[in-house]
């Protein structure tokens, strides 16, 4: 009666079947795990956000690796900025996705150590070679208030070629290659400006990051097991349908019984 599940198409069809069900529950468990991820750094953000500044030599040191915990922690650092080794960061945008130019300043602090600033964003000028035009730094001696972010690297931002750059501009915020060109210890990171807030001619201030989204990964983690326990039922009903189809094309195939005789 099932004869038919032993020929080549239905093995295939099978196999297949049998393969597309973990696979689908495979990426449930993915998207799920992402939906985990996503909560988690946003609980992370929230709390480092909401935590009381503390001065950033608490949390890094020249050479030092700002660990994960540590990203967006809010610290103070009271310093004179060093606008002859400032620099822009290339392909930045704004919140409004418009593509410009991050400004980094190095803050000289009392010690002679430095820690990078990032004061905010600017447009792109015309000429993408050219040094932009950028507001100037607060004179004399500063305390400002920043999220601490942890170096940039190839690896991470998938930037291979670092190279054939204009003067002062940069496509990553790395502490290690400013360093190079400082002369003085850097922190190792960097801060994201939040205050004192931006007046008159100044960089706009880098928003917040997003930490209330939690994105769909829940939603496609519970698609792909809909899909999985779809595939064993979709499997029964076509098998049912070809068994009937079989069933009547084998009674329209049968002869016909033959008339009695008188």
């Amino acid at each position: 009666m099932y004869r038919f599940l032993l020929t080549r198409q239905w093995v295939i069809l099978t196999l297949i079947a049998l393969v597309l069900i973990p696979t689908m529950v495979e990426l449930g468990f993915w998207q799920l795990h992402r939906h985990e991820r996503r909560v988690a750094q946003n609980s992370l953000i929230a709390r480092n956000l909401e935590a009381k500044p503390v001065p950033v030599g608490e949390l890094t040191s020249p050479g030092h690796t700002v660990p994960r915990a540590d990203y967006w922690r809010q610290v103070t650092a009271t310093g004179t900025f060093d606008t002859t080794h400032e620099v822009v960061v290339r392909r930045r945008t704004n919140a409004d996705d418009r593509v410009g130019f991050h400004v980094l300043t190095p803050l000289v602090l009392a010690d002679g150590r430095a820690v990078l600033v990032n004061r905010g964003w600017i447009p792109a000028a015309a000429d993408q070679k050219a040094f932009p035009t950028v507001p100037a730094a607060p004179k004399g001696a500063v305390t400002v208030t920043g999220r601490l972010k942890a170096d940039e690297t190839t690896h991470a931002s998938g930037i291979k070629d670092l190279s054939g750059l204009p003067p002062r501009q940069v496509m990553l915020i790395n502490s290690e290659q400013q360093a190079a060109s400082l002369g003085r210890p850097l922190l190792g990171g960097y801060l994201e400006l939040t205050a004192p807030k931006p007046a008159g001619d100044s960089p706009e201030q880098i928003p917040d990051p997003d930490h209330d989204s939690i994105g769909a990964h829940m939603a496609y983690a519970v698609q792909w097991w809909l899909f999985a326990a779809g595939v064993p039922v979709g499997w029964v009903i076509l098998v049912r349908r070809e068994k009937r189809d079989r069933a009547a094309a084998s009674a329209e195939s049968a002869p016909e019984p033959a008339a009695a005789t008188a």
